[in-house]
């Protein structure tokens, strides 16, 4: 059954959002690398949304955590009301874009990269006039 927090769609919200995902994240006994991956790929989208998705747009909204831990995973859903944008239609950067030096690389798109990469399942959808980032761990020894 999902469990569904709301935080305020303000920058002050990030903190008190980390320390709910690694509530989370105890409580459905990931490991410390897990828990900080999946924090890391939260932080990202959520700070997108708070950024681009509300404040850039002018929005003074919540955003919502779900969250569901199975026996076999922790499942997390960050929804939210700013405009449709799915992280994923962006191009993902290259082995080669990676190996280049910081300075001849462009500003953006790693976020995105390393929530993909740090989670072990994640998705997007828009529905009801709504943003829905689903990211999925697996509880090792499952």
């Amino acid at each position: 059954m999902m469990e569904t927090k709301s935080f305020p769609g303000v920058v002050d919200s990030l903190d008190p959002l980390r320390d709910y995902i690694g509530e989370l994240a105890q409580k459905a006994g990931l490991v410390k690398k897990a828990t900080y991956s999946l924090t890391l790929a939260i932080d990202e989208i959520a700070t997108n949304i708070i950024l681009y998705g509300y404040q850039r747009a002018g929005i003074e909204a919540d955003f919502n955590v779900l969250s569901e831990i199975t026996e076999h995973e922790l499942i997390i859903i960050l929804e939210d009301q700013g405009a449709a944008f799915d992280p994923l239609a962006r191009e993902m950067p290259d082995s080669e874009y990676l190996s280049m030096p910081l300075e001849d690389r462009d500003i953006g798109g790693l976020g995105i990269f390393l929530t993909v990469n740090g989670v072990d399942d994640f998705s997007y959808e828009y529905a009801d006039g709504k943003n829905r980032n689903k990211f999925i761990m697996k509880i090792a020894g499952t």
